[in-house]
């Protein structure tokens, strides 16, 4: 039998579980990709699954309401 495995514990993740898991729509998430905000995803074989490291990763860098972007700790960060 299959185990399912939550989101949270995976390395990678779907569209719509990636956006999810940042907490935004899947079209945003798709203009996040474009514009290099979020990640690009990894391909396996026609499946694209986006790395929830990654996600972590750039979801830190994102800028925070009302910080200019000198003030960001993270600035820079990798």
């Amino acid at each position: 039998m299959l185990k399912v495995i939550s989101p949270s514990d995976r390395y990678g993740l779907n569209r719509e579980e990636a956006a999810t898991y940042i907490g935004i729509k899947p079209t945003l998430f798709d203009t996040l990709v474009a514009d290099g905000r979020m990640p690009k995803p990894r391909c396996i074989n026609s499946r694209r699954v986006w790395s929830r490291i990654e996600l972590e990763k750039a979801f830190a860098l994102l800028p925070v309401d009302g910080q200019h972007d000198e003030e960001n700790p993270w600035l820079g960060v990798a």
